[in-house]
């Protein structure tokens, strides 16, 4: 018996047919854990809901997501209500959700919290601890796939803003088993040997069981440890790692973070210019401003006139000598008065005024003044003094 082929397309709707006539299909309720999860522009979500052994594609259109009182993110366990179908083009069976509610968290996206509010509160996440992006890096070593789209995109950005910056490639496993311990390596070998100037972190989208080398406790550590500063770009926009927190710069693509390492070049020369074009008018304004303060000042009486202001000093100069001069002769002329006055009150108690009057004074052989005849005796000799002279006597 020959058979008959069939297209795909036959097969495809055939297989549909027979699905779309189950009942259970029709109206089924599953559980399990969402994964790899999409919020198109349209307002349709894509996702993957998975359990322990096995995983089925998830498709729930606009209509149906508002009514949702909760925004599905991967690691999110759910039950869903809805009808299993098949994709007739791709030849994919999924499920086509009507409702959806929260069934608790994955263990994956458990860990990931844990691990985050731990990091958090050792102070891994502060800003404080942040470095500096290099403006200028000479060398930007990029830990990504070798093989990867990533790289090649963070290359043709980078050569395209500046064809002297160098790309320095550490190949590293993104994703599977080990790779969080590979790139942890690659870091601390970086700073060992001081390979680079700034170093990128980067894959591309994925699920969260693909991101997880990222979410590690090892890889953090090796980030906050690195004094090399460190952009990482892991995932989507969308995407958040632990790595991302602990990194210097989180950027939102591999592009992205390419762009913020190295500068553009022509927008560094357009500066210079301007920077240069700047100086020289600041220069000529200033040059300007310098010949105006010497044209004022050489018009000015100091330099027209030099002797006139040395000569209006000798004038001051004049004036306090004169002021002096008449200060000196009224003191001197009150203390001479003072002293003559003083002069006539010592003379009127002065004895030699008395002899005037025809009196003497006494004196012994030693110039002692005899005031009491009880200070000589027979045969002293002594002394009289007159208002015109002196004489001797001897007592007898």
């Amino acid at each position: 018996m020959e058979y008959q082929a069939i297209t795909v397309t036959k097969l495809n709707q055939y297989i549909k047919d027979k699905i779309d006539r189950d009942e259970y299909l029709n109206n089924i309720l599953v559980k399990g854990e969402i994964s790899n999860f999409k919020h198109h522009y349209t307002g349709h979500m894509y996702f993957t809901l998975k359990d322990e052994n096995s995983l089925i594609k998830c498709i729930m259109f606009k209509s149906y997501t508002a009514h949702l009182n909760f925004v599905p993110k991967d690691g999110m366990k759910v039950r869903i209500l809805g009808t299993v179908s098949v994709f007739e083009r791709d030849g994919v069976y999924q499920i086509y959700c009507k409702a959806m509610q929260e069934d608790g968290l994955g263990d994956l996206y458990t860990k990931y919290n844990e691990l985050k509010n731990k990091l958090e509160l050792e102070g891994l996440f502060d800003d404080v601890h942040k470095k500096k992006i290099p403006y200028m890096p000479k060398i930007v070593g990029v830990l990504t796939s070798q093989t990867g789209a990533v790289i090649r995109d963070i290359i043709n950005v980078s050569t395209r803003r500046n064809p002297n910056v160098y790309i320095r490639l550490l190949p590293v496993p993104v994703q599977g088993q080990g790779a969080e311990e590979k790139i942890a390596d690659a870091i601390k070998l970086a700073n060992e040997n001081r390979i680079a100037d700034v170093l990128i972190i980067a894959r591309g989208g994925g699920s969260l069981e693909d991101l997880w080398p990222f979410n590690e406790e090892i890889v953090a550590r090796a980030i906050y440890e690195s004094e090399i500063p460190i952009i990482s770009s892991v995932g989507h926009e969308t995407d958040f790692t632990i790595a991302d927190f602990v990194a210097d710069l989180r950027a939102p693509t591999p592009s992205a973070a390419a762009e913020l390492a190295v500068p553009e070049i022509s927008e560094i020369y357009d500066k210079i210019l301007a920077f240069e074009k700047r100086y020289k008018l600041d220069l000529k304004k200033k040059l300007e401003l310098n010949r105006l303060r010497y044209e004022k000042c050489m018009k000015s009486r100091v330099f027209s006139e030099p002797l006139l202001h040395i000569n209006e000093k000798y004038i001051e100069i004049d004036g306090i000598n004169q002021e002096l001069r008449i200060n000196i002769s009224q003191i001197l002329n009150k203390s001479r008065n003072e002293a003559i006055s003083l002069i006539s009150k010592l003379d009127t108690l002065s004895p030699l005024k008395t002899l005037t009057r025809g009196y003497c004074i006494a004196t012994a052989s030693d110039g002692t003044t005899i005031n009491s005849i009880h200070n000589i005796k027979k045969e002293d000799i002594i002394n009289l003094r007159f208002k015109d002279g002196d004489v001797g006597a001897i007592i007898n």
